[in-house]
């Protein structure tokens, strides 16, 4: 069995840094990219597109069309650079000492760049079972290509074993991170003159009873701590932009708030913000109607990822401790991905792959190279395990 050099991961990661694949723009040009590779290999794959077909998931399979495959799964977005101060181009590739420097390094095409040079080894693999690959879009404004890349795997592939998102983890496994529910709260009221608010319904009133009301409930989940194994141990809010008004002597008629909460396995439904939004139904938009009859209140969820929590003897913990060697307790961690579609689907799911979070999201993001050779050795130690 051939396996995959550094120097490979090296280049292929550099052609992945150089595609901008910013959640606001097209990931079609990796996705090609992907597709061409996986040609050269005959390796069958099909694509998963969105509604406005300038995005899309991709799914392929390595190996035998039979249940109990291991899916290798990854994001295609990255965050932009805007503002931040590069000390080179991000979207070029810079090596300085052990560091890989360039957008997307650690969060996480330095996974992808592994399994993706990995992929002859699979292909030349008598594998059993198949390694199944999975690439979707937008996770990082909400796990938004997760759900369907997830349907389509399972209308179209036998049901895998396990799944692995490739997350930078500095390759331990984590099996428990919060979910995330963003939101837009809009009041439409009734301006008028300052001088005479009773012929008006004021917006920015509305809203912030609305808002006290959130910070209210994230009061009370803090003095909860329900679950010690995250830090902080509870579920968290945040009361991000609010917008409204127009001037001094004019009751507004319009206001708005992003805010968002990041529940803790246990919190991980709708049920505070179906509580929320029974709150400004019953008690805010009322009094926004009395002196009018005029009022609205809207929400809209913005973005939504799914939780994920510590299995039982969970087949993908399993079988990433027995391919690593790692006996230390399982980890959680504060950030969302995608894994949490695919445990709700009911596939077994753990988080592993190179790099740290600390790395992500920041000017020169870097990855080092010795995590990429750790990756490179488990996806050895993968292939071999399912081949005969």
């Amino acid at each position: 069995m051939t396996t995959a050099s550094l120097d490979v991961v090296t280049a292929t990661l550099a052609d992945l840094v150089a595609m901008d694949t910013t959640s606001r723009v097209s990931n079609l040009s990796l996705i090609a990219h992907v597709e061409a590779l996986l040609d050269q290999h005959e390796v069958p794959h099909h694509r998963v597109q969105d509604a406005t077909g300038t995005k899309a998931n991709l799914i392929a399979r390595i190996g035998p069309p039979t249940p109990g495959g291991v899916v290798l799964t990854g994001h295609t977005d990255c965050v932009p650079v805007d503002g931040q101060p590069w000390s080179s181009d991000p979207f070029s590739l810079r090596a300085e000492g052990s560091r890989l420097y360039g957008r997307g390094t650690s969060d996480m095409k330095g996974f992808l760049a592994c399994v993706l040079a990995s992929l002859p080894t699979m292909v030349e693999a008598a594998l059993t079972t198949p390694i199944l690959l999975v690439l979707t879009y937008d996770e990082e404004v909400g796990t938004i290509g997760a759900p369907s890349a997830v349907e389509a795997l399972l209308a179209t592939e036998p049901r895998p074993e396990a799944v692995i998102v490739g997350e930078p983890t500095l390759m331990a496994p984590v099996t428990a991170h919060k979910g995330v529910r963003a939101f837009t709260t809009t009041v439409t009221g009734r301006d008028g003159h300052s001088s005479q608010p009773h012929l008006a319904a004021n917006a920015v009133a509305a809203l912030s009873r609305i808002a006290t009301y959130i910070d209210d409930v994230a009061t009370a989940h803090r003095e909860a701590a329900a679950d010690p194994r995250f830090v902080p141990p509870y579920t968290t809010f945040n009361l991000a932009t609010v917008r409204g008004g127009q001037a001094l002597n004019i009751v507004p008629r319009q206001a708005e708030l992003v805010w968002e909460y990041r529940p803790v396995p246990a919190d991980d439904d709708l049920t505070i913000a179906q509580d929320v939004e029974r709150f400004a139904r019953e008690e805010v938009l009322p009094r926004l109607r009395a002196a009018t009859g005029v009022g609205e209140i809207t929400f809209r969820m913005d973005a939504f990822a799914r939780g994920l929590d510590a299995e039982a003897d969970g087949a993908a913990e399993g079988l990433v401790r027995r391919l690593t060697g790692n006996t230390q307790p399982a980890g959680t961690v504060p950030f969302g991905t995608d894994g949490g579609h695919f445990q709700a689907a009911g596939l077994s799911t753990v988080v592993c792959g190179p790099g740290s979070i600390e790395q992500a999201h920041q000017p020169d993001e870097w990855i080092e190279t010795a995590e990429l050779s750790a990756c490179l050795h488990f996806l050895d130690a993968l292939i071999a395990d399912r081949s005969a």
